[in-house]
């Protein structure tokens, strides 16, 4: 069989997309993914380098050996090529399961969510949407068009859980009771009237019942200003005087 000369030079240009791609996410990717693991397990970074090193090793080990087992499972059911395809491209629920389990606050932005969904999207409606691809397969556009919905609904779920909340979906009756971080708390209370955030004063209006009200309290009866502990928030999930963990707002 003769491959046209055409063909062969593109599949050259994407193999080697495709290998630079690879080196990009081996070195600052997997890095990125370490801050994110590190982040989301604040308590967890002073209990030693050994602990830190044995759960690192751990997550190595999960991704590789579900690279490994992806490649593996590919080329195993390569007449379901399709089906498979479209678990892969499921990679946006797990972060809207997450959204809910965490109630995240805005955790990604519109724009990165659009960005990774187009450009996610560009291979597979190349390879089979476009009648003359360097692979030879023949389109599907009623897959494509299944492919782009799919995929559309999982960044259309969170973006409405970026506008709405982590939990629009879900009936009321069966959310979780939140913390309130605007309780009442006596005067008895050991505080301070200064918010460690922005470093000035907090205003603590005497009320009736011998209560007095700020504008927010934590579990662990730290004093800050509402917008000081919301942008605090949207960062991380832990208290700014004490760093025990913060419950959803």
């Amino acid at each position: 069989m003769v491959v046209p000369e055409d063909s062969e030079s593109l599949f050259n240009a994407f193999a080697t997309a495709a290998f630079f791609k690879f080196v990009v996410f081996s070195i600052f990717e997997m890095r990125y993914l370490l801050a994110i693991w590190k982040a989301s397990r604040p308590l967890s970074n002073g209990e030693g380098w050994e602990a830190m090193r044995r759960e690192l090793s751990v997550l190595y080990s999960r991704f590789y050996g579900i690279l490994l087992g992806g490649i593996l499972l590919m080329y195993e059911f390569l007449n379901h090529l399709r089906l498979i395809l479209l678990l892969v491209y499921s990679f946006w629920i797990p972060q809207i399961i997450t959204n809910v389990v965490r109630d995240s606050r805005k955790p990604l932005h519109p724009h990165y969510i659009l960005g990774i969904t187009v450009t996610r999207l560009a291979i597979p409606l190349y390879i089979f949407g476009c009648p003359n691809n360097f692979l030879r397969i023949e389109p599907d556009h009623s897959w494509c068009v299944c492919l782009a919905i799919f995929v559309g609904l999982q960044a259309a779920i969170l973006l409405l859980q970026h506008y709405f909340g982590s939990m629009w979906f879900i009936p009321r009756q069966f959310l979780p009771e939140k913390y309130c971080y605007y309780r009442r708390f006596t005067q008895d209370t050991n505080h301070s009237t200064d918010c460690v955030i922005c470093m000035t004063a907090i205003d603590l209006s005497p009320r009736s019942n011998d209560c007095m009200a700020c504008e927010c309290v934590t579990p662990c009866d730290h004093f800050f200003h509402s917008g000081c502990l919301q942008r605090w928030m949207d960062i991380k999930m832990e208290c700014p005087t004490c760093r025990r963990p913060l419950p959803p707002a």
